[in-house]
């Protein structure tokens, strides 16, 4: 299969606010950060790539099926990591494992038993005296132990020390090994999008500002720095956001326009905030 998802001209109403014509693709073997704001749209998109809200208009397709429509046997194949753990709270390690073996075919109890194991899960203790980062653990863990080929996951590092957070993505890395398996993430540790990543899908304000490959981004811009006048000067069309202050001025510049001034590379971090927050030209 060559994309794991493919979204064209997603569309939903939820009262005031309005998920407006998203499109991305996700190809397979690939993993994609979706970045934006609180509010901008992600958990919106999430719920409907999983056929958690019937959308307002648009296509998807998730492992070549509509998600409001596919059978059982598909969803298997998807993991999915919420940004709070899904068992009750009086459950166990033990009691988390009989429960996957019995809803999932291919469960894999020695891979679970290994990322058990890797984050330090303690096996008798309840659910309930988990810390938030526990939570989060245990529920990576049973995603990436039922032979899953897509894993959609929202807000996966929060709550989880450095460590723990290079361990995951070390995990996603070799999850993609395969190259028919794929990972959406969204995170607002955007850091830890950039190490792992090979597209970025941002959305503002329920539209997406851009889908691109991670690496082709990092290349298109700079940030230029110098004074106001040579700011100003900067061709305007070339110009996503500018920060003014005391001693000069900043801004989010396409590389070849930039170039001349005094300039430094741009993450994927201050790539979204000057798109959302740096004043126009």
């Amino acid at each position: 299969m060559k994309n794991a998802i493919e979204v064209s001209s997603l569309s939903k109403h939820y009262g005031s606010f309005t998920l407006d014509q998203v499109s991305f693709t996700l190809p397979s073997g690939c993993i994609m950060g979706l970045i934006g704001e609180n509010g901008a749209g992600k958990s919106t998109t999430i719920r409907l790539l999983l056929g958690l809200a019937k959308r307002t208009g648009g296509e998807v397709k998730v492992l070549g099926a509509d998600p409001e429509k596919c059978e059982p046997e598909l969803r298997e194949e998807i993991g999915v990591v919420f940004d709070d753990c899904p068992f009750p709270e009086t459950m166990t390690l033990r009691d988390v494992r009989r429960i996957l073996a019995a809803a999932y075919r291919h469960f894999d109890g020695a891979r679970f038993d290994e990322l058990a194991d890797k984050f330090a899960l303690p096996e008798r203790q309840r659910i309930k005296e988990y810390s938030r980062g526990m939570r989060m653990k245990l529920s990576i863990a049973a995603a990436l132990s039922h032979g899953a080929r897509l894993l959609i996951i929202d807000e996966p590092t929060s709550g989880l020390d450095p460590v723990a957070r290079d361990e995951l993505l070390d995990i996603l890395l070799d999850f993609i090994q395969d190259e028919r398996n794929s990972v959406l993430i969204s995170s607002h540790i955007l850091s830890d999008l950039e190490k792992a990543c090979d597209y970025i899908t941002f959305i503002h304000t329920g539209r997406v500002v851009f889908s691109e490959e991670k690496d082709e981004l990092l290349e298109k811009y700079v940030i230029a720095k110098g004074s106001e006048s040579e700011i100003d000067a900067l061709d305007p069309d070339a110009v996503v956001g500018v920060r003014r202050g005391a001693f000069g001025c900043e801004a989010l510049v396409a590389r070849a326009a930039g170039e001349r001034l005094a300039h430094e590379r741009a993450s994927i971090e201050e790539i979204m905030l000057y798109y959302i927050k740096g004043d126009a030209k």
